[in-house]
């Protein structure tokens, strides 16, 4: 049985994330999306949030799980007997940056090896940041994120919103 993980901050989830978890899911027994604690970032939502919304959208996937983690990758992988560390891939520029950690894991642990896949057409130009600009601005998401993300999504930008008002 081959254990893939597909680590990241997943703030929030988007489609693109989730055609990645499929496709590994076709490859590889088991997936483990491991959700990246990260007290020196400032995600909008925390590790609890951003686990409950993962599996609110999984639905019914079976070999495909939820871990929280934090401190490298590589320990995480070890610590769930990982294999392989799954990455997506946008565009070229994503290539060298997801290249070098991946030399960097590999000489840590020669036994992981990583494996990127290719976005969908249809989610290349799909990004976290991206979305939660377009839904600070009040476009529509829905097209591009679960629905379990959509108002969530909207409700913290509100409540972000009101606390930056001045009386």
């Amino acid at each position: 049985m081959i254990t893939a993980l597909y680590p990241g901050s997943f703030d929030p989830l988007t489609h693109g994330h989730l055609d990645i978890v499929d496709r590994a899911a076709r490859i590889f027994d088991r997936v483990v999306i491991a959700v990246l604690e990260n007290p020196s970032k400032q995600p909008l939502f925390t590790t609890d949030e951003r686990v409950r919304m993962i599996r609110e959208s999984l639905g019914e996937r079976p070999g495909v799980e939820v871990s929280t983690f934090d401190g490298l990758t590589i320990g995480f992988a070890r610590q769930v007997g990982a294999r392989v560390i799954v990455r997506g891939l946008r565009a070229v520029s994503d290539f060298e940056s997801e290249f070098q950690m991946a030399l960097m894991n590999r000489r840590l642990e020669p036994e992981v090896t990583t494996v990127f896949i290719p976005t969908s057409l249809r989610h290349l130009f799909l990004s976290s940041s991206l979305i939660k600009e377009l839904a600070e601005f009040g476009g529509d998401i829905s097209e591009f994120v679960p629905a379990s993300v959509v108002e969530p999504l909207k409700q913290r930008l509100t409540s972000r919103e009101h606390k930056h008002e001045h009386p």
